[in-house]
């Protein structure tokens, strides 16, 4: 006998209508945004959708701070370089990002944009020194203890918004709650990939609830496909012919050419989730093209699933067994 789940799913987690497409570029949708005398932090700011962000928010007229692993030429921020601060702090080093937080709060200013961009994808088991898989440590448990730490600078902004950029990948899998690390499950990188990026929703629908007394609301993006970024590095050739993302030769496939996105496109659902007036009385909401996105039916094909988000991903109480299992993995929570 089948047992049919029962889903806390918010009612705001559809889509608005916003008149933007796919195809809407980050320079559409920063169109008249002036972010004169607001703060940003956006991880992974250096390269990818990640410098397409930091450019246009700087743009706009925002102060920008991007965290880094190493030591990075800050020629790529040339254009803006009064309004892009380097900072340095890993992802995968607790102690790093305490470090780069106690640091900002030291400086005693707001924070009004915190993007949590930075990622990896379908790499090889990696475990960091606590022992944690490296996706799940990278993707979620790093920027958790990021925006964690961060807490009293977005109060002090009294208006702040949180991004953390997800994934269609998030198709690949719910949350392992009893093996999160891959300690006995045999370690699969896809399913591994989809567990942080599932992750990142839940994380998004938790700590909305938990700021938007305080007006800080939070989104998850799904920034599209895109070729042309890092994020593939671990990705063989084959693999992504087989996919279809490079033809025979090697080269993007221009057949599939609607199927992927600019990295000016790819950036524009975090600017808008990030700057849009259309969020203002909305938040813990995943997000992609641009709009809120539509939740699937629980028994999609994921495989043919090219766009929405699936039920357990905007679960509630799922969000809650995520909360609780961070704080148990970190030792951190609010």
């Amino acid at each position: 006998m089948s047992t049919t789940t029962v889903r806390n799913i918010s009612a705001q987690q559809k889509p608005l209508q916003t008149g933007f497409t796919a195809a809407t570029t980050s320079q559409e949708i920063m169109k008249g945004v002036d972010l004169n005398g607001k703060i940003a932090i956006v991880t992974g700011g250096y390269s990818g959708i990640g410098l397409e962000t930091v450019r246009s928010l700087a743009k706009a007229g925002a102060k920008v701070i991007v965290p880094v692993r190493s030591t990075i030429s800050e020629e790529i921020f040339s254009e803006y370089a009064g309004n892009v601060e380097v900072a340095s702090m890993d992802l995968l080093n607790p102690a790093s990002i305490d470090s780069f937080s106690a640091q900002f709060l030291a400086s005693g200013r707001p924070l009004h944009l915190l993007i949590n961009n930075a990622g990896i994808m379908a790499n090889p088991l990696y475990r960091d020194a606590r022992g944690f898989e490296s996706q799940f440590a990278t993707n979620h448990l790093g920027h958790y203890q990021l925006t964690i730490r961060l807490w009293d600078a977005l109060k002090k902004a009294n208006g702040a918004r949180v991004v953390n950029l997800s994934s269609l990948g998030h198709r690949f899998s719910d949350i392992i709650y009893s093996d999160p690390n891959f300690e006995t499950t045999p370690y699969d990188k896809w399913r591994a990939y989809g567990q942080s990026k599932t992750a990142n929703i839940l994380f998004s629908l938790y700590l909305d609830k938990a700021g938007k007394e305080l007006d800080i609301r939070s989104y998850a993006v799904h920034p599209g496909r895109i070729i042309d970024t890092n994020l593939k590095k671990y990705m063989s050739q084959e693999e992504l012919i087989r996919m279809g993302a490079l033809d025979a030769d090697g080269n993007i496939n221009k057949n599939n050419g609607s199927f992927y996105k600019t990295i000016e496109q790819g950036a524009a659902t975090t600017l808008f989730c990030a700057t849009s007036q259309l969020l203002n009385n909305i938040g813990g909401v995943y997000c992609e093209d641009n709009d809120v996105s539509a939740v699937v039916d629980e028994t999609a094909d994921i495989i043919k699933m090219t766009n929405g988000v699936l039920p357990y991903a905007v679960d509630f109480n799922n969000a809650e067994k995520l909360w609780d299992l961070s704080y148990e993995l970190t030792g951190v929570t609010l």
